[in-house]
């Protein structure tokens, strides 16, 4: 940090289990990467590449080389995943992650119906080629998944040897884990955690309500995901308790 303060929560440090916060690239020029890490990649911990973005993204072994060079590990998201398990590509899916060089994968089923012994099998092979997150809930606004499933399905996911369960939010924050408002699902939410070790779960949150609730709740070094670039400095200042909503979140009472 750049002057002494106290009363600053500790922050875990680089490579870490808990205080993770993954960025989401949803199409970020060379030049635009390049000028985001200068600013937060000591913050960043992993980029995922924005569903299946990485499809039409322009000189993509080039950009992954950039964000290699600093460290920082790169995904494909989980509806890259999905659209080769529909068109019965997985095969090719795993060709695609050893020919771009990825050490992380993403397993989903928000945009299809996937039986859950098929998408623990998936997990499974996957593990043996990378390290697997597993993401549950579904895209679909409609679909209100109660929290018994939410807990059996990241149980039987992390068992099935996924590194860590990813919460469901979609790039707007309003499914999943979320009311269509963007408001927390706190109930849902608070009964996963009697369940399920904090470390083992990264909370889509990419609306700036939702952070706060969530290092309110956790406290500063909660996993969260789908950070946008350009948010990755203002986060960190919410977990350190140096912006407004959570100002007061971690002085001396």
């Amino acid at each position: 940090m750049n002057y002494p303060l106290t009363q600053i929560p500790e922050r875990t440090t680089k490579p870490r289990q808990k205080g993770y916060t993954m960025v989401m690239d949803k199409g970020l020029s060379i030049r635009q990467i390049e000028d985001f890490l200068e600013t937060s990649a000591a913050y960043t911990d992993i980029v995922k590449l924005g569903w299946a973005t990485s499809f039409v993204t322009p000189n993509l072994k080039e950009k992954l080389a950039v964000y290699k060079s600093a460290g920082i590990p790169v995904y494909f998201g989980g509806t890259l995943f999905e659209a080769f398990i529909i068109r019965n590509q997985f095969d090719e899916y795993r060709r695609i992650l050893d020919e771009f060089g990825m050490e992380y994968a993403e397993v989903s089923d928000g945009s299809l119906e996937m039986e859950q012994d098929d998408k623990c099998e998936y997990i499974r092979t996957l593990c043996q080629q990378v390290t697997v997150l597993s993401e549950v809930g579904s895209k679909d606004e409609a679909k209100i998944i109660p929290p018994y499933k939410w807990i059996k399905l990241m149980k039987a996911e992390l068992e099935a040897g996924a590194w860590k369960v990813i919460g469901e939010a979609r790039e707007g924050g309003n499914v999943g884990l979320f009311r269509a408002s963007g408001e927390v699902r706190q109930g849902l939410v608070e009964e996963i955690l009697t369940e399920i070790p904090e470390e083992k779960i990264i909370w889509e949150a990419p609306q700036k309500s939702q952070q706060v609730w969530f290092v309110k709740l956790v406290g500063a070094n909660v996993n969260v995901g789908n950070i946008a670039p350009h948010e990755v400095i203002s986060l960190e200042t919410i977990r350190l308790g140096l912006r407004g909503d959570t100002f007061t979140h971690f002085l001396d009472k």
